[in-house]
């Protein structure tokens, strides 16, 4: 089979959930070697309606784990089995923008996969956004921008809340983010990390990432626009956490606002979307390839995966 655009769809002929994994396995190099190239394969035909269906296809592709409980992600999510997890609690009209998976931390994964256990009646699609292709347009419009970005590099600040707040898509407890059930416990974790802190009067933690990269270059040589620029301008807003003040360069200098909303306004125009099917499972390069949701309509469930 040819490769057939971005993203890459791939159809498979499985007769029953079970016998899915054996297919899988037998052809992971192929997926593998396609989500590399295009940056992410849309699998269909796989009979898959359930978490313990994605579970067991995601073992298939035999990628070493990175888990949500020991990830730094500010979402709130629900384990679903070891592997899986829902992909974000945030309410269904509330917009996820574009965004590489924890690009915003020290700790990434490589690849993320989804799949679609409920297809929304309306709307609920993850746009999905080459971010080499991003950044080319963007060093052709903002180049002073995008060399103070690749110089200095970011650091990101947000406020953690003492409790997990459902209403944001930037809930997540500091107690579940860093791990801890106690202030002194992460106190030591954020000092681990390299990250600056502060307590709120509200036992919120108030919490800025050393330096982190910007442009991040793959190895295939690809440059790509790594960051969580798009996703604090458009998302980071919530009872604790204002856009304006989320995200710095390295040295503490502001952002060109005039810069980051060309970035948004690019990968407005270059994503991606493809209603989603029930069953379908979507296998994304995270250092390649950002990723958002879009409010939606009915029931969603769509279930997520992270490798390191």
């Amino acid at each position: 089979m040819q490769p057939n655009g971005f993203p890459e769809i791939v159809e498979l002929d499985v007769a029953r959930a079970q016998d899915a994994p054996a297919l899988v396995a037998a052809a992971r190099e192929d997926l593998l070697g396609r989500c590399d190239e295009a940056g992410a394969v849309v699998i269909r035909g796989l009979c898959a309606t359930s978490a313990d269906d994605f579970d067991a296809v995601v073992a298939a592709l035999d990628l070493p784990g990175f888990s949500y409980a020991e990830s730094l992600s500010n979402a709130v999510r629900i384990d679903r089995t070891p592997r899986v997890f829902t992909a974000n609690e945030a309410p269904a009209e509330v917009e996820i923008p574009l965004h590489h998976e924890l690009a915003q931390t020290p700790r990434h994964p490589s690849r993320l996969l989804l799949f679609c256990e409920t297809a929304p009646e309306r709307g609920g699609e993850t746009p999905l956004c080459r971010s080499d292709r991003l950044l080319e347009r963007l060093a052709a419009a903002e180049p002073r921008f995008v060399s103070d970005c690749e110089r200095l590099g970011l650091r990101y600040t947000n406020v953690m809340p003492s409790e997990a707040d459902l209403l944001s898509g930037l809930g997540r407890s500091w107690r579940d983010t860093l791990g801890v059930t106690s202030r002194p416990a992460a106190e030591s974790r954020l000092a681990e990390l390299g990250y600056d802190f502060a307590w709120q009067p509200d036992g919120s933690c108030r919490a800025t990432t050393p330096v982190l990269p910007a442009i991040r270059r793959g190895p295939s040589g690809r440059r790509t626009f790594f960051n969580q620029l798009i996703a604090a301008a458009r998302g980071w807003k919530d009872a604790r956490n204002e856009p304006s003040r989320a995200v710095t360069f390295g040295d503490a200098t502001p952002l060109d606002e005039a810069a980051v909303e060309a970035a948004v306004a690019i990968g407005d125009e270059l994503a991606i979307l493809r209603p989603w099917r029930a069953g379908d499972v979507v296998l994304i390069d995270n250092f390649l390839v950002m990723h958002g949701r879009r409010p939606y309509a009915g029931e969603r469930q769509v279930l997520a995966s992270l490798a390191a």
